[in-house]
């Protein structure tokens, strides 16, 4: 397992919804890449030029609440972002990001330890999440070995694929 992700971070607010991260007018977009370029249009159209890959977002409350969007998802795994932390999640939103690939962590106190472009440190295995900058820490919700796997193998189907493999070898 990867155990320490490290970047440094971009900071949202509270209630950021499907519509803020990828506005209704752009549900016809299907390519990964389309769907990256417009990522947040609905609160800072510049994101796409800000975000570098392997950025991990920090945010408040309810963070993806909304509709079941997979575009929401893909926004953030086709811009490269490694990881988002967030003091809760909506719910849908949450189990769309595990089955993408795309680390999901919840942590009530992280949004509070974080400016834009500071610098993190995540120890998957304490739960540990680091201000690399000013060298405080908060605690965050451990994924279970499940998560953990599918985030691994890169989301839910690339995980099937691999356990049937393992099957049919036993075969």
């Amino acid at each position: 397992m990867k155990k320490i992700l490290k970047s440094r971070v971009i900071v949202f607010g509270n209630n950021i919804d499907t519509d803020m991260i990828v506005p209704g007018r752009y549900l016809e977009l299907s390519k990964p890449e389309e769907i990256a370029a417009v990522a947040m249009a609905g609160l800072d159209p510049e994101f796409p030029k800000k975000v570098k890959p392997g950025d991990i977002i920090i945010a408040g409350t309810n963070f993806g609440c909304g509709s079941s969007r997979e575009h929401g998802v893909i926004a953030f795994t086709a811009n490269g972002i490694q990881a988002i932390v967030a003091s809760s999640f909506g719910k849908i939103y949450y189990r769309n990001a595990i089955v993408a690939g795309l680390m999901v962590l919840v942590s009530e106190e992280a949004h509070s330890l974080f400016e834009n472009y500071q610098h993190c440190e995540i120890d998957l295995e304490t739960g540990t999440i680091t201000n690399t900058d000013t060298g405080k820490s908060v605690k965050c919700e451990r994924l279970s070995a499940e998560d953990i796997a599918v985030w691994e193998a890169g989301g839910m189907v690339t995980e099937y694929k691999r356990k049937a493999q393992e099957i049919n070898q036993q075969k």
